[in-house]
């Protein structure tokens, strides 16, 4: 059921950090190397093999604190337009430092991060497809819900078919569509549907919320339930309609650094400016509801 996912922005290798090399003076002594050899390799490892706090830097950075390379974040769809321009703003912010996203339906994003799939940072639109990951301890400590969002019926501009609840949806003359049931927004759907006592038969099941908005965009349906987010990141492309029954499915979003992350330093500074007042106003403008 999972198909790959939507990528922005340009994919690039971790960086290959080299230990810094140490000049030597020309007639330098034997000795005195051996025991400059000898200095460098106890500072670059510990006792267990593993990278000094030294080395530990140079995935994120310098020693001093610069941060720096490729920050790889699997982001729920929904996050499209609110994450990219954090992504833009964190680069400028941090010179040397590159934020790539994979964006797509969250538990395809959970499977392929299960499956070992490289990244940094996991932003999921449900705690249940955050529980994918850390049932499989691919999260490095505990998730943090940083935003939450709700539902709302997409139209087509001007809302010719004059829906104005989610009741009108069941007209077996309107063709609506619905994200997946394994996806957090068709899951919501699904708990607002029967919130309201309703049975609804779209005309497909769409694997993210992009693509169930896009289906009325192209005129290839009458309607979705999409979140609020999405609708206004369409603009004028289609219509918004609020339902009361949206405010018994509203998702949690959480956002988590993933254990085996190659960017842990810069990965950690990118949730905490997410997470900061500057990265809840533009979550906010986007239409999110924050805390």
């Amino acid at each position: 059921m999972t198909r790959p996912a939507h990528r922005t922005r340009r994919t690039r290798s971790p960086r290959r950090m080299h230990m810094p090399r140490m000049t030597r003076a020309a007639g330098t002594s034997t000795a005195l190397l051996l025991v400059l050899s000898a200095a460098t390799a106890c500072s670059s490892s510990s006792g267990d093999g593993s990278s000094s706090a030294s080395g530990n830097a140079s995935a994120s950075g310098s020693a001093s604190g610069k941060l720096s390379g490729t920050v790889t974040v699997f982001a729920a769809a929904s996050l499209t337009e609110s994450f990219t321009t954090l992504g833009e703003r964190f680069e400028k912010a941090h010179p040397g430092t590159e934020v790539t996203f994979n964006f797509g339906g969250s538990d395809s994003l959970a499977a392929g991060i299960t499956s070992g799939a490289p990244a940094d940072v996991f932003a999921s639109a449900s705690p249940k497809t955050m529980k994918i990951v850390t049932d499989a301890g691919d999260a490095a400590g505990t998730p943090a819900t940083f935003v939450r969002n709700q539902l709302e019926i997409a139209t087509l501009p001007g809302n010719p078919d004059s829906i104005s609840s989610l009741k009108d949806l069941t007209d077996s003359k309107l063709k609506v569509v619905l994200c997946d049931k394994e996806v957090p927004c068709g899951a919501a759907a699904q708990t607002a549907l029967e919130a309201a006592g309703l049975k609804l038969t779209p005309v497909s099941y769409e694997q993210d919320v992009k693509s169930a908005l896009t289906k009325v965009r192209l005129k290839e349906a009458d309607a979705a339930l999409v979140y609020k987010t999405d609708v206004h990141a369409a603009g004028d492309k289609v219509e918004g309609v609020d339902f009361p029954e949206a405010a018994e499915a509203v998702n949690d979003y959480p956002i988590a650094l993933l254990k085996d992350a190659p960017n842990a330093g810069a990965a950690e500074a990118f949730i905490a400016y997410v997470r900061s007042d500057e990265g809840q106003r533009v979550l906010a403008d986007a239409g999110f509801l924050t805390s």
